[in-house]
């Protein structure tokens, strides 16, 4: 089932997919990050948010 883009949460609240705008707005409003930054954050520490949520405390 494909996700639903009037839904403003994530569909999985464990995992950040930076190919949906619409999680890319949630997670950049959420951490208070730039797009890209975000983006760089998921590259370097994976999907799940916990370990984005740890690199993005480390500055």
């Amino acid at each position: 089932m494909p996700d639903n883009k009037a839904n403003r949460a994530p569909r999985d609240a464990q995992r950040i997919n930076v190919n949906e705008d619409y999680e890319i707005k949630y997670w950049t409003e959420k951490f208070k990050v730039s797009k890209e930054r975000l983006i760089k954050a998921v590259s370097q520490a994976g999907v799940m948010v916990e370990d984005v949520k740890k690199l993005l405390s480390k500055g």
